[in-house]
């Protein structure tokens, strides 16, 4: 992947999670473009949650960077749950120390701070796709979101 101070073209990312069951196993993959250079990425537990597994794609893909990529990200999901949450609820949650407005605790904390952590600094513009409609790097990212499953 790209290892350049900055880029004219964006990085771009796909990232799905999966989960048989939920909680059940479930795995999660990405697919990172940059030109002509493509990098496939999945992984996985044995008992988890659907959400959990959308985050931690997005954060395995960003993590992947290494801190070697200081250009545009275009990032992809189908999860409203991590679109909404990075670009929207997290801000409140953190002026209410990581509570939602009813005042229960964020769930999945562990992994909205880690996510945060990372997109710090960075230029990310969050897009949102629907699932299973086609959309090819949506469509391969959910195949490595499956590979990605604990058998």
């Amino acid at each position: 992947m790209p290892r350049a101070k900055k880029q004219n073209q964006p990085l771009v990312i796909y990232t799905d999670g999966a989960c048989l069951g939920n909680p059940g196993p479930g795995g999660w993959g990405a697919l990172l473009q940059f030109g002509s250079k493509e990098k496939e990425l999945f992984g996985g537990e044995p008992n988890t949650t659907n959400n959990r597994m959308e985050l931690m794609a997005a954060i395995q893909a960003l993590e992947s960077l290494n801190g070697g990529y200081s250009g545009e990200i275009v990032l992809w999901t189908d999860s409203k749950y991590l679109k909404d949450g990075i670009t929207n609820w997290i801000h409140g949650w953190k002026k209410r120390g990581w509570r939602k407005a009813d005042k229960k605790p964020v769930l999945n904390k562990d992994l909205w701070q880690r996510l945060d952590a990372i997109v710090e600094g960075k230029s990310i513009d969050w897009k949102w796709v629907k699932a299973h409609a086609g959309h090819e790097g949506n469509e391969r990212a959910d195949v490595l979101a499956g590979r990605g499953v604990p058998k």
